[in-house]
């Protein structure tokens, strides 16, 4: 039986992108926002950004008098 020669390097970089990306989703099952998280929070900035939008008082420059 012929065995097959392995590239370390690429064998190495493969078990480094498997390692990683298996501690990105344990950190994003951990600390990550679900989809709805994030809806909510966008709307709640949303609803802030209109209020602070509605208390705003325009002022009048001297040259606008007309």
């Amino acid at each position: 039986m012929e065995s097959r020669p392995v590239n370390l390097r690429l064998a190495r970089k493969a078990k480094a992108r498997a390692a990683a990306r298996a501690e990105a989703n344990a950190n994003a099952a951990a600390h990550g926002r679900t989809k709805g998280e994030r809806a909510a929070n966008a709307a709640k900035a949303a609803r802030f950004e209109a209020r602070l939008d509605g208390h705003r008082v325009e002022t009048r420059l001297k040259d606008d008098r007309e």
